[in-house]
């Protein structure tokens, strides 16, 4: 077993656990549940495409990270949802995480970024194309496309 792929597991595991934590918690323990929290996301300002993204990046993370579907593209879905994450928490609270700020949502962009650089790890169910596979296809679709 090569360390770089029990890494990717390693992290692959605890991404896909934290994602489980964290639905729970929106949908178990939050006030009012995820219907609370979508509506307190719509009265911030936001449109109601985006609690229905981060539903859906959340919920590809907790039911795919763990098993190994698609692992690296998943990561990369999710980036922008922590990304978005960390800016709503640092315009609110600031930066460190001991007054709920960005510090932790930049934490998990992190690991997000290296688990899409670090691949699918051991026993993945379902790997996720090589990324220099998926870049050459297209460019030759492109090209292709150019000519006709």
């Amino acid at each position: 077993m090569p360390a770089p792929e029990r890494a990717a597991l390693l992290i692959r595991l605890l991404l896909g656990s934290l994602f489980i934590a964290h639905l729970y918690w929106k949908f178990a323990i939050f006030p009012g549940g995820a219907g609370a929290w979508w509506d307190n996301l719509v009265k911030a300002g936001y449109p109601a495409f985006v609690p229905a993204y981060v539903l859906s990046a959340e919920f590809a993370g907790a039911l795919l990270l763990i098993p190994g579907v698609m692992t690296r593209y998943v990561a990369l879905y999710a980036m922008p949802m922590m990304l978005g994450a960390a800016h709503f928490w640092l315009v609110r609270n600031g930066f460190f995480f001991t007054k709920a700020g960005a510090e932790l949502p930049l934490v998990w962009l992190a690991l997000l970024g290296v688990q899409a650089v670090a691949g699918d790890g051991l026993f993945a169910a379902a790997r996720s194309p090589d990324p220099r596979r998926v870049l050459t296809w297209s460019r030759r679709r492109g090209s292709a496309g150019a000519r006709g």
